[in-house]
């Protein structure tokens, strides 16, 4: 079994070839691929988290489609004074699909 965790956005992801991960938004290439850089690599038995061995290998990914997150309400209030505040955030998102791990 192979699989991945790679750095994107402020998260770490598990990923194997194949599945689909939501991401931050993410501006893809021309083609609509992707390159992640990896924090750890699962190949069977071994294990690697060396960064100059993890320089040598590549996670791509194939941007499926771009998204908004749900909206998440934030909401400011003190009592006895009148003040309240309502604010609305929706988070960029990019849902991928891992195409390869070498």
């Amino acid at each position: 079994m192979v699989y991945a965790v790679v750095r994107a956005g402020g998260r770490q992801e598990k990923v194997e070839v194949g599945s689909i991960v939501v991401l931050d938004r993410i501006q893809a290439d021309k083609d609509g691929n992707i390159q992640l850089s990896p924090v750890l690599l699962v190949d069977g038995d071994t294990i690697t988290h060396d960064p100059k061995a993890l320089a040598k290998v590549t996670v791509t990914a194939e941007v499926i489609a771009d998204l908004r997150g749900p909206k998440i309400v934030i909401q400011k209030f003190k009592n006895k004074t009148g003040y309240k505040k309502r604010q609305g955030f929706r988070a960029d998102l990019t849902r991928v699909k891992i195409t390869g791990i070498k």
